[in-house]
């Protein structure tokens, strides 16, 4: 991880006792795994943003934020920038009708369980991604035959690069398929989702059923969900269980033998043995079936190229991202 000194100085000056220095991230995602943070800002609330945004600008440091991890692999050297957590002031929830409005840092699964109890309908497939409100935003997250982009009218965004924050509709986030605009520096401070009046028995119990099927169909252990996302033929954890690669392994990383779109680390394990497993699976199923697989996890803190020398197409950088994700 190579620091910037001089620029980590003035941020760290700034940011006062709101940072802390060479913080551990593994725990801070659902691989555990992965090297430490240049500085820390844990538990933000508003104040703490606007201080973060006043040392981005004054240093130029890259940022990340960090939401529940479930979508995120830092490299073992770590991240050379400043990393944002939010705390529970920007985790509330409050429902008022069919109008939920939910802090950036809640928890997708209480957010649907939450809805469901409020006799709305909508939001129930959330209970199975184990992510936030922002990142959940930022990677238009879906499951269950639904979306963020279905069910998403407008959200607060506060840009760490600018100081910039306001309300903006969902549409100009141009929403796709585990995609959208936002920038790396732009945090999701709330989302407003606009829900239908339904039924609570029947919401719950969908809820409940959604839990089940993830129980019996989705690895537990150390992994970040899915880590491609599904091309336009159909499913990547077919095509890579079609390639012979369920329980394949690189070090302390092997793809799940109940999910072939899972990649699993052993305690202790490395981020680095998970970026090069990905790019072994990525050029096995390109050549098995000529299909090109496209990272759903997002790889933070690599060196560019890390993840195509080992295998991946070079043409291709999709497997390289270096900015943050949730």
């Amino acid at each position: 991880m190579a620091v910037d000194e001089g620029a980590l100085g003035r941020a760290a000056a700034l940011l006062g006792g709101r940072a802390r220095a060479d913080a551990p991230l593994a725990s801070l995602t659902t691989y555990r795994v992965g090297g430490p943070a240049a500085l820390l800002v844990g538990d933000a609330n508003l104040d703490d943003l606007r201080a973060v945004a006043g040392a981005v600008r004054a240093s130029g440091l890259p940022v990340l934020v960090v939401g529940r991890g479930s979508n995120l692999l830092v490299a073992d050297a770590g991240f050379a920038g400043i990393v944002v957590t939010l705390g529970e002031e920007l985790g509330a929830v409050e429902v008022d009708g069919t109008t939920v409005v939910a802090g950036g840092g809640a928890a997708l699964p209480v957010v649907a369980r939450r809805t469901a109890g409020a006799g709305l309908t909508g939001f129930e497939w959330a209970v199975g991604v184990p992510g936030s409100v922002g990142g959940a935003v930022r990677m238009n997250a879906g499951g269950h035959g639904s979306d963020m982009a279905a069910v998403l009218t407008r959200v607060r965004v506060l840009d760490l690069g600018t100081g910039e924050d306001g309300w903006v509709p969902a549409d100009v986030l141009h929403l796709g398929y585990r995609r959208s605009s936002l920038r790396p520096s732009q945090v999701v401070v709330a989302a407003e989702l606009g829900l239908a009046v339904g039924h609570r028995p029947t919401a719950e119990d969908e809820i409940g059923s959604i839990v089940r099927w993830r129980r019996a169909n989705q690895p537990g252990g150390a992994n970040a969900g899915s880590v491609f996302t599904n091309p336009a033929s159909g499913s990547a954890g077919a095509l890579i269980d079609e390639a012979g690669l369920k329980g394949h392994r690189v070090g302390s990383a092997h793809v799940s033998t109940k999910h072939a779109n899972f990649i699993q680390v052993d305690d202790g394990g490395s981020a680095d043995d998970v970026a090069a497993l990905m790019a072994v699976v990525r050029a096995r199923v390109l050549e098995a079936s000529g299909e090109v697989l496209h990272a759903e996890t997002r790889l933070v803190g690599f060196a560019a190229g890390t993840v195509r020398d080992a295998g991946a197409d070079l043409d291709d950088p999709s497997l390289d991202h270096r900015e943050p994700g949730s």
